[in-house]
């Protein structure tokens, strides 16, 4: 389990689609922001700015980037996704858990 140390932690939740997506931003000492977050069943699209390093903690998902790939995503497993671009995310069943960071 990976745990932060020294964050600076925004209460207030990040929340997408009718609270199917929500996270919550922290920030480490250089001031790098990472979102630690919850994502129900359904699919959902996403716009990126700068590059994100995916890491799911829990559950499992697909992925589809605007390039084409994708991929089926368990706990442990990492997804990148380039920065001006776009990545849709569907979880079938559960809660799928994840931590971002902006790379």
């Amino acid at each position: 389990m990976k745990t932060f140390e020294d964050a600076k932690i925004d209460v207030k939740a990040n929340i997408y689609f009718d609270g199917k997506v929500v996270s919550h931003s922290l920030y480490d000492r250089s001031g790098r922001k990472t979102t630690l977050g919850l994502i129900y069943p359904g699919s959902f699209k996403f716009t990126t700015g700068a590059p994100e390093r995916m890491t799911i903690t829990s559950g499992s998902c697909k992925v589809l980037l605007a390039s084409g790939a994708a991929g089926s995503h368990e706990a442990g497993s990492v997804f990148v996704v380039p920065g001006n671009s776009a990545f849709t995310i569907t979880v079938e069943n559960g809660i799928c858990e994840y931590i971002c960071e902006f790379i």
